[in-house]
């Protein structure tokens, strides 16, 4: 039987496709536990595998996205979120000249840390966890790649590489700045824990801004949401096509699509503005960053890190397009009142569930009960978080089934 060939130590499939600038699996930092090379695959390949066939992953397909998923079937959940995310990042970084696997990787690791019920159910934990440093889904999702999950013999968690990590943490910007004080964001409640703890172990340059390939992934991110939030809340009936004309950006698409397909049924109507939402933005995305990098001119990877600011950007026109769809879509969608009643529900659930757990840690399953009794008060209800955490909305119910005599149907 033929061996399979090795690829080699300084060179790797599609090099002579990527910018100088891309990151290179062939000249990656390395992982925190040393592990021979793959024989087929490069180490961001590894990491977009190993993300994969992680349990947290499949988890996703039955967490909320937006907490309509009691209106249907076809409304997205956290795992079709992720898979449009991956697809937006790979055509950007194709684009751009970047390493499309690290991108894809990124992107589809973004979301393993969200809660049960979407951003309500982080919100309700994050209000639980107040006293023990709060809850944050990002340093959540460093967590189960850097220890919750348990597939290897020789480590826990998936062992990616420094660069898969630096992309996870620093998925909006840096954490710290020059002087070492932490950025606006975590001012208040301070670099989460998990983030402080791994930092201590492999140095992941909280200062700087990461690669291109990670600002991919992030704008991917947005422009995922923007799109498929206008279209699910279209389908749910919480707002119509006229109701989107307030944004000047929708109204021109609308116009377009009525000038080019008169008459057109509405569905299919919502489908040519999702789809020219989606291509509006890539486009803008790939034209700007083009811009700010043949400024910048970067000679390697980290020129990216340290260039003080993204090189991955929407111009100010899609800046004001974003701004003003989030704004929108935040009383229509996110605070509907169709909403609003549920999404009080789900919070009573991880609520609950908290507090029950925090009383009796006998009544979580017995491989999270173990040893509890011997950790102090914040590392117990660490614990507990990494348990609800990694709760998919049904095993929550389910959950709070089991312990409460009445659970919300949320509906």
């Amino acid at each position: 039987m033929p061996q399979p060939q090795s690829l080699s130590p300084d060179r790797e499939p599609g090099d002579r496709w990527r910018a100088i600038y891309a990151c290179r699996s062939s000249q990656s930092r390395g992982r925190l536990i040393a592990e021979p090379a793959s024989p087929t695959r490069s180490h961001f390949q590894r990491d977009r595998d190993r993300i994969i066939h992680s349990t947290a992953f499949r988890r996703l397909k039955h967490k909320t996205q937006v907490f309509v998923s009691h209106e249907g079937d076809h409304y997205r959940t956290r795992l079709t979120h992720t898979i449009e995310v991956a697809q937006i990042a790979r055509a950007l970084a194709r684009a751009l000249g970047l390493d499309e696997d690290l991108a894809e990787a990124l992107a589809l690791a973004h979301d393993l840390g969200h809660t049960p019920f979407g951003h309500t159910g982080e919100d309700a934990l994050d209000a639980c966890m107040h006293k023990f440093g709060g809850f944050d889904h990002n340093a959540q999702t460093l967590r189960i790649v850097a220890r919750l999950e348990h597939r290897y013999a020789g480590f826990d968690g998936l062992n990616l590489s420094w660069e898969t990590l630096e992309g996870l943490v620093k998925h909006n910007g840096p954490l710290i700045g020059a002087d070492g004080e932490p950025t606006a964001r975590y001012t208040k409640t301070g670099i989460p824990a998990a983030i402080v703890e791994y930092q201590e172990r492999q140095d992941l340059w909280l200062d700087s801004h990461a690669s291109a390939e990670a600002q991919v992934a992030a704008l991917a991110d947005d422009i995922a949401y923007n799109a498929h939030d206008i279209d699910d809340g279209l389908r749910a009936g919480l707002f119509g096509h006229a109701d989107l004309r307030v944004v000047p950006f929708l109204a021109d698409l609308l116009d377009e699509i009525e000038r080019l397909h008169p008459g057109l049924e509405t569905s299919r109507a919502t489908n040519e503005l999702v789809r020219r939402v989606i291509t509006r933005f890539v486009e803008d995305v790939i034209g700007r960053s083009e811009q700010l990098i043949a400024a910048l001119a970067p000679a390697d990877a980290d020129a990216i890190r340290r260039a003080g600011a993204p090189v991955v950007a929407f111009s100010e026109t899609i800046t004001t397009a974003d701004r003003q769809i989030k704004a929108f879509l935040y009383p229509n969608m996110y605070r509907h009142p169709r909403v609003g009643g549920i999404r009080q529900q789900a919070a009573d659930v991880v609520r609950d569930l908290f507090t029950r757990f925090a009383a009796a840690p006998q009544a979580m399953p017995p491989d999270w009960a173990a040893g509890m009794t011997e950790l102090d008060e914040p590392r117990k209800a660490r614990r507990i978080a990494d348990y609800i955490a990694g709760m998919t909305d049904w095993y929550a119910l389910d959950e709070h089934r089991r312990l409460f005599d009445a659970t919300p149907s949320l509906r």
